[in-house]
């Protein structure tokens, strides 16, 4: 799925947080995103779209 497109599914989630850009690793993104001086880390599988895991601030 391209990049663009898994972003605009993430945003809305993301409650006003800065997004920092992304890394991939061939099998996943992780979308990097910051509020309130806490980082927050989203992966998302790179084939489907779909949010696997979210870390916490």
């Amino acid at each position: 799925m391209p990049l663009p497109q898994i972003e605009r599914r993430v945003m809305p989630f993301m409650g006003g947080a800065d997004y920092l850009g992304p890394e991939f690793n061939g099998q996943r993104y992780r979308l990097k995103f910051v509020k309130d001086g806490h980082v927050i880390w989203v992966d998302v599988d790179a084939a489907t779209g779909r949010i696997l895991g979210r870390s916490r601030p």
